[in-house]
C-alpha cells in the first residue's frame, strides 16, 4: 500500500508547474515592488520544514541579489517584545498551512509598523495569507501527510521565483519553468542503497553547505519524524569542529554535493570521512565517479538542490517503511504546530 508521504511526493513535479504557471504576473508584481523598496533590511518567518525553504532564500537572495537575509527567531517579539522597527524592513514569510500563531503575530506587527510583507502560503485564505500584504500562493494541493513534502518543493520553488524577480532575472525565471521535467527524473532516481545502509541505523549526519545546505536540514528532519534517526545537519565548513569527534567507525554519514562552488570541498569531505571509518553516501551527479547516490541535475545549479530533495523525500519514505514506521503518522507530531 502506497503512502499519502509517497503519493504527495511523486505528485510534486505537477504542482511545481501550476505553482509556476499560475503565479506568474504575483511574481512580476511584487519583485517590482521589492526593488522599489530597496532595503537591505530582510527577514525571514517561517517554522521547520519552511524554515528550511527560508534558509535556501535566504542563500540565493544573496548569492544571486547581493541582499542579506536574516532568519528571524520569532520569540524575540512573541516573547521578548524586543524593539524592532518595522519602517523599510521586508518580511518574507513561508509556511503551508498559514495558521501558526507565532509566524501570524510577526507578520501583522511588521505590516502596521510601515513594513513590506510577502507570504509563501498553500493556504491562500489562511490568518497568515490575510495578515501580509501580498500573498503568493504555494499551489501545492491539499497535504494530508504529516512530513510535508509538495509543500516544501514549491517553497523550494517560490523562494527561487521570488529571488528572480526581485533581481528582475528574466533568464532564472525561464529556467524554473523547466524545473517540472527535472524532477520528474529526480524521483526516478535510484536511491536504495541508502535503504539497505540505514535501514538499522539509530544517527546519522546531514551534510550540505551553501545553497544545498537547507536540503541537508530537511532531510534530517525528515529522518527524525519519519524514521526515528537521531539526525544533524551540518555544513561541510562546520562539520570538521566539534562534531569530527563524534564520527567513529561506521558512522553513518549522508553527504549533498551538488553541482556549484561547494561541490569540491564536500567530496574532499567525503574522501575524509571515509578514512576516518565513517559510513559515507556521497549523493552527487552523474560526473561524479565517486558517488553512491546520483542527483539529477537541473537548468541552473542554482536549482539543483530541489531536484537533490525531490529524489530525498522517495528513498526516506521507503526507509521509514523498512524500519517497520508509518510515515504518515509521526510520533508526537500534528499537522499545525501552535508555538511561541
Amino acid at each position: 500500500m502506497k503512502s499519502l508521504m509517497l503519493e504527495e511526493a511523486f505528485s510534486a513535479p505537477d504542482w511545481v508547474a501550476v505553482h509556476i504557471n499560475e503565479n506568474a504576473g504575483r511574481y512580476r508584481t511584487v519583485g517590482a515592488i521589492l526593488r522599489e523598496h530597496a532595503t537591505r533590511n530582510v527577514v525571514t518567518v517561517a517554522r521547520g520544514s519552511s524554515d528550511h525553504a527560508a534558509s535556501y532564500f535566504s542563500y540565493l537572495a544573496a548569492v544571486r541579489g547581493g541582499n542579506l537575509v536574516t532568519s528571524l527567531p520569532m520569540s524575540l517579539l512573541t516573547l521578548y517584545n524586543a524593539p524592532i522597527p518595522a519602517d523599510g524592513l521586508i518580511a518574507v514569510s513561508i509556511s503551508q498551512s498559514g495558521r501558526s500563531p507565532d509566524l501570524i503575530a510577526p507578520i501583522k506587527r511588521f505590516r502596521d509598523g510601515g513594513g513590506k510583507t510577502v507570504a509563501l502560503v498553500n493556504d491562500i485564505a489562511s490568518p497568515l495569507a490575510e495578515a501580509s500584504e501580498w500573498a503568493i500562493p504555494l499551489h501545492a494541493g491539499p497535504e494530508r501527510s504529516v512530513a510535508a513534502t509538495k509543500s516544501f518543493i514549491c517553497s523550494l520553488v517560490g523562494s527561487a521565483a521570488l529571488v528572480a524577480a526581485w533581481c528582475d532575472d528574466d533568464s532564472f525565471m525561464q529556467q524554473l519553468k523547466t524545473l517540472p521535467g527535472a524532477l520528474h527524473d529526480a524521483r526516478t532516481q535510484d536511491w536504495s542503497v541508502a535503504v539497505d545502509v540505514l535501514k538499522a541505523s539509530q544517527r546519522i549526519m546531514v551534510i550540505g553547505r551553501g545553497t544545498g545546505l537547507a536540503i541537508a536540514q530537511e532531510a534530517a528532519l525528515k529522518f527524525k519524524e519519519t524514521c526515528a534517526i537521531q539526525a544533524e545537519a551540518f555544513s561541510g565548513a562546520e562539520v570538521k569542529h566539534g562534531p569530527m569527534a563524534l564520527v567513529d567507525d561506521g558512522y553513518p554519514m549522508l553527504i549533498f554535493a551538488p553541482r556549484g562552488p561547494a561541490q569540491e570541498g564536500l567530496r574532499d569531505l567525503a574522501k575524509e570521512m571515509r578514512v576516518r571509518g565513517a559510513l559515507v553516501l556521497l549523493a552527487a551527479p552523474s560526473d561524479v565517479p565517486e558517488r553512491d547516490l546520483t542527483l539529477t541535475t537541473t537548468a541552473n545549479e542554482d536549482l539543483d538542490p530541489i531536484a537533490a530533495v525531490q529524489s530525498f523525500y522517495m528513498m526516506v519514505e521507503k526507509l521509514a517503511r523498512t524500519r517497520g514506521y508509518d510515515p504518515d503518522k509521526p510520533r508526537h507530531l500534528n499537522k499545525v504546530t501552535s508555538t511561541l
